[in-house]
């Protein structure tokens, strides 16, 4: 039998590759901005046309690379930042080392840019394909330029699985956030179509954060800070007050590195308990520093999971730190001990004049015992029997009527654990989840409306404003027309959002989650699929708009969302294609009862 194991051409092995390295646009940029930072880049811009399928350009003002480095770059398991195997154990730069820019040229069309200090010109090298085309020198400032255009161009298949541009965006603007947070000392500019959502001076971290999340995040913000032997830990928790029920402003970085961790995340929550409503999250920005050698980076592909080797004291140490970051900020509730000062006694209480005490004056000669009524009356005992007439007992079945009759008005709903509402059928009970039940009315409401656009707006006696990021300017832009068909009078001037007018199903003291939840991408258990804009749309105004979990209704209430919701044409789902009620059959109960 012949052999049938065979080495595969470099290019197959670059694509095989690149699937596991470059998931998306995002990972592209993740490895470009990450390469500049290694760099000793001070001032990186980043360009994305069409989510990044068109185009993805990183330039930096870094130390550039010679005409051999650019050429070699683009090769296999070819790096700057790896010399032994040893160096594995102790990493402190960032990027795949020698395997993602060979991915990218595999599949994408590259052109790069770079000069060094020292070189007069710099060079020009394009790749398609893993396939030069063209060196040549070229004129160009200091640091490296690498354009990627035309992401999966040769992998079809590959491409058809890509998102949407909006979804693809927001991947790329997570990407974003994490390097610029780890990195406040760089100055960081975003282009998308030639828009810019942000231009990020060089600033402190608290700046950083301010930049990207709004000025307003400051205020919300309570610094935390502990060294130890162990690590070196410091950063910013969001007071609870402030919690999000999205997880968009929790950031863990290690030896400026993003990182991903349930286990100390989970530190975090236990320290914040008590302090949150159900369903919210707490908002942390924790930088730590740790020896490199006590962690282990290569355990994920995309090294956004580390395993630490004293990862249990590591816990110790977070949870005692937020927790003693919240009581002196007096963000939890303590203990005082301590009195009013208030509520004691002046010390010249006892030099001060005693008031006049006020007389009481006595009537010695009154008598309650004398009768001073003698011009009254008494009342006749007779005929007391003419009181009670007409008041016989019927000897009819009128009292069983009325009973039965109040038998049958009593109601037929009644709610379970303050979240469930249970009716009766023919058959057995029916246990209804009253959030989900409501999404699906609301939702139904909506695409009624926007379908015969009937939508009723009512307009604020006093308009309300909402400070709005960079990215949620941009946002806008594409969410305008939709807000105004949803029933939505908005104008945007600068970083406020001007809100004259509501829909007449929504409350404006719900507006500031409401457009919260707008503007925020779904949490990963409730992703949206929606066939148009509008409809997603819809979709989020539900869910914000609903009645919660954990809320009593009244009688009326409960019926009323009965009815309602079996006046929906689809009841099995909610928007979110969850099961929105059960049935308990007669044998069911019976066998339970067995």
């Amino acid at each position: 039998m012949a052999d049938i194991i065979s080495l595969l051409p470099d290019h197959v092995a670059n694509q095989i590759a690149a699937g596991e390295v470059i998931q998306r646009p995002a990972s592209v940029v993740k490895e470009l901005l990450e390469n500049a930072i290694d760099a000793k880049a001070t001032d990186i811009q980043l360009l994305i046309n069409g989510a990044g399928k068109t185009m993805i350009q990183v330039i930096d003002n870094g130390i550039g690379m010679s005409t051999t480095d650019v050429r070699l770059a683009f090769d296999r398991h070819a790096t700057s930042k790896i010399k032994s195997a040893e160096d594995l154990f102790s990493i402190t730069s960032k990027g795949f080392r020698g395997e993602a820019l060979a991915s990218i040229v595999a599949i994408a069309q590259v052109e790069v840019h770079t000069k060094r200090a020292e070189d007069e010109i710099a060079t020009c090298l394009k790749i398609s394909g893993s396939k030069v085309e063209d060196q040549e020198v070229s004129v160009a400032p200091t640091g490296t330029s690498i354009a990627v255009k035309n992401l999966f161009y040769n992998v079809p298949a590959r491409r058809n699985f890509l998102k949407s541009d909006k979804v693809e965006l927001r991947h790329i603007i997570d990407e974003f956030h994490r390097v610029a947070l780890t990195h406040p000392e760089v100055r960081f500019t975003f282009l998308q179509n030639g828009t810019e959502l942000f231009d990020l001076p060089a600033a402190n971290f608290r700046k950083r954060i301010a930049n990207i999340f709004g000025n307003k995040i400051e205020e919300k913000l309570i610094p935390v800070e502990e060294m130890t032997t162990v690590a070196g830990i410091e950063g910013f928790i969001v007071k609870p007050e402030f919690a999000k029920k999205s997880r968009g402003q929790q950031f863990f970085f290690v030896n400026k590195r993003f990182i991903k961790s349930p286990f100390l995340n989970h530190a975090v929550s236990s320290a914040f308990q008590g302090l949150l409503r159900d369903q919210f999250h707490p908002g942390y920005f924790i930088y730590i520093q740790i020896d490199p050698k006590t962690i282990d980076i290569n355990i994920h592909p995309t090294k956004t999971e580390i395993k630490f080797e004293e990862e249990q004291n590591l816990y110790a140490i977070i949870k005692s730190m937020v927790k003693h970051s919240l009581g002196m900020f007096q963000a939890a509730p303590v203990l005082d001990f301590e009195r009013d000062p208030n509520l004691d006694t002046p010390y010249d209480f006892k030099q001060k004049l005693p008031s006049n005490t006020p007389s009481i004056e006595v009537d010695s000669s009154f008598n309650p015992f004398k009768d001073s009524h003698k011009g009254i009356p008494k009342a006749s005992k007779s005929n007391w029997e003419s009181l009670y007439s007409g008041l016989e007992m019927p000897n009819d079945n009128s009292a069983d009527e009325e009973l039965k009759l109040a038998i049958e008005q009593t109601p037929k709903v009644f709610q379970l654990l303050r979240k469930f509402i249970v009716t009766t059928t023919r058959s057995g009970l029916l246990v209804i989840d009253q959030q989900r039940a409501h999404q699906r009315v609301l939702y139904e409401k909506f695409l009624s409306s926007i379908t015969k656009r009937d939508m009723v707006s009512q307009q604020l006696i006093f308009p309300k404003e909402i400070e709005l990021t960079q990215q949620q300017i941009a946002l806008f832009g594409e969410l305008e027309a939709n807000l105004n068909a949803m029933g939505f009078v908005v104008k945007q001037h600068d970083n406020l959002l001007h809100i004259t007018g509501i829909p007449a199903i929504c409350d404006d003291k719900q507006l500031g989650q409401l457009f919260e939840d707008i503007f925020s991408p779904p949490d990963d258990q409730e992703q949206v699929v929606s066939f148009s804009q509008l409809d997603y749309m819809a979709k989020i105004l539900s869910k914000s708009l609903s009645i919660k979990g954990n809320l009593t209704l009244t009688v009326e209430e409960q019926q009323a969302l009965v009815d309602d919701f079996f006046a929906c044409k689809d009841t099995l789902t909610s928007p979110f294609n969850r099961k929105i009620f059960i049935t308990l059959d007669k044998e069911e109960l019976e066998k339970k009862l067995d």
